[in-house]
C-alpha cells in the first residue's frame, strides 16, 4: 500500500477545535513535525481537512 508524508508546515493556534484535533490525530505536535500514513480514505479526508497547515509527499515503498 502507499504511503505519505505528512509534514505540519503551520501552527493549529488559532485555528477551530476540529482543525486542532484532526491535526493531533494525525500524530502531528508542531511545526516541521513529520509522520508517514498509509494512503487510505480516511487519513485523505483528515488531510483534506487541514490541507492549509500541512504539506503532503507520496513515498514510495522500498
Amino acid at each position: 500500500m502507499a504511503k505519505l508524508r505528512v509534514t505540519q508546515r503551520r501552527s493549529a493556534i488559532d485555528r477551530p477545535r476540529d482543525q486542532k484535533d484532526t491535526v493531533r490525530r494525525l500524530g502531528l505536535h508542531r511545526i516541521n513535525d513529520t509522520v508517514i500514513k498509509e494512503d487510505r480514505p480516511e487519513i485523505r479526508g483528515m488531510i483534506a481537512k487541514v490541507r492549509h497547515q500541512v504539506r503532503v509527499e507520496e513515498v514510495e515503498e522500498a
